[in-house]
């Protein structure tokens, strides 16, 4: 039953997607990612108060810190049985009833109201939609959705591609060697090492939290998404050109920057901190919550277990590759210039690659998302929004005809059955 349950409950953004209204299901899903940082700033400063007051030669100064995963990892399992599972999960199971009596629980509301009926027949609608469609069984059926419909392949295709340009861009890599990089631009000591990252830390939270309250529903996730990677591309690229101006550091030991370097060493390590911004409203927020709204029900859950995977994939290549890159390219890497410049060249990439490629999901249901999917390949990221748009006044108005031919049949009913009583 534990087994089952944690296998349900094991991508918390597909679930908070899930489960969260359209209109603000951005705002929970980065207050997810903001969380995270929590964890991250908490580690930091453990990790600070640890080097400072435990002695070196005691055990307790990494049993201290490692004992943060317990307590955490404790606090989330005990908390998780206390969870309903997901509305939409529950009608692609057949229980329709159940799903209707948690999603009234999530919205407050009376079982029998029209805004919870209303939810769960488009979630029914959307689900068997995809059944008539597809008329596949089991998990290769699934697989064959998934890479043999269009509309599916370029979703696929999309989360590939999030996950590769955003690992590989950079920030995760600093999130992770903070210590050895702001060393490498100019901050020498240990304890002032992990004091500079502890705030690192804290400049990413404050990010990830503003644009959980006030960006991603607000102006949009591919706004949102630009101005982090617009954030992030300027800041590698100082960082970058910093490093080519003074290239021994890193490289050359013992090495004491030029007075005439200071200003620009702290402009550097100022920069890493805009790069932290830029990565919370960007990339950070954007792979966790685009990849948990695109797909339709049917393959929500293996589609997105697909892009974990390629996540935890490249983190873990990007974690063992950046230490060897930043070695002098006599010991085989590339330099901490060229690592820079590398990191520089992905993200305007991924700039590139967001402006041509990616629609704007904010405001639409999951239900809908499909229509953004409609138009050919090299057009959904320019047009697929326009396209969908045209599709919602369609369906409205077809709506609204039903409706009136309802209303119109219910009207004649009961004019034939006061006929038949009079008579």
């Amino acid at each position: 039953m534990v087994v089952g349950k944690l296998a349900k409950k094991k991508n918390r953004p597909i679930y908070i997607a899930e489960i969260a209204p359209a209109s603000i299901r951005g705002l929970c899903t980065c207050f997810f990612t903001g969380a995270v940082y929590i964890g991250i700033v908490l580690a930091y400063f453990t990790n600070y108060g640890a080097k400072v007051h435990i002695a070196d030669s005691s055990h307790n100064q990494w049993l201290v810190p490692s004992s943060l995963h317990i307590i955490m990892g404790g606090i989330i399992f005990v908390l998780m049985f206390a969870q309903s599972e997901s509305p939409r999960f529950l009608v692609k199971q057949g229980k329709s009833q159940e799903a209707t009596h948690v999603m009234a629980q999530l919205r407050q509301q009376p079982a029998e109201s029209e805004y919870v009926v209303r939810e769960i027949y488009a979630i029914q609608a959307a689900l068997d939609h995809e059944l008539e469609a597809t008329r596949s069984i089991g998990l290769a059926g699934k697989l064959r959705e998934m890479f043999f419909v269009k509309s599916n392949l370029y979703r696929v295709y999309m989360a590939t591609m999030v996950q590769l340009l955003s690992q590989w861009s950079g920030a995760g890599s600093i999130t992770l060697y903070a210590v050895d990089l702001f060393r490498i631009l100019g901050v020498s000591g240990e304890q002032e090492g992990l004091l500079v990252t502890a705030v690192f830390g804290i400049v990413k939270l404050i990010s990830a939290l503003v644009c959980a309250l006030f960006l991603v529903d607000v102006i949009g996730r591919k706004r949102a998404l630009l101005t982090g990677i617009s954030l992030q591309a300027v800041s590698m690229i100082y960082v970058a050109a910093f490093l080519t101006a003074v290239p021994e550091l890193g490289t050359t030991s013992n090495f004491v920057l030029p007075q005439s370097r200071v200003a620009a060493s702290r402009g550097a390590i100022a920069m890493i901190y805009v790069s932290g911004c830029g990565w919370a409203l960007g990339w950070n927020s954007m792979q966790y919550l685009l990849t948990a709204e695109l797909f339709p029900l049917r393959i929500r859950a293996l589609a997105t277990s697909f892009a974990m995977t390629l996540h935890f994939a490249n983190q873990y290549g990007n974690t063992r590759a950046v230490p060897n890159m930043l070695l002098p390219v006599s010991a085989g890497g590339i330099s901490p210039m060229g690592t820079f410049w590398c990191f520089a060249a992905v993200t305007v990439l991924g700039g590139l690659w967001v402006w041509f490629s990616v629609p704007e999901t904010s405001g639409r249901s999951l239900e809908s998302m499909d229509r953004l999917f409609d138009l050919p390949w090299y057009r959904i990221g320019l047009h697929g929004n326009r396209d969908a748009e045209r599709q919602d006044v369609a369906a409205c108005e077809s709506d609204e005809k039903q409706r009136m031919r309802v209303g119109m049949h219910t009207m004649a009913r009961h004019d034939e059955e006061r006929k038949t009583a009079s008579v």
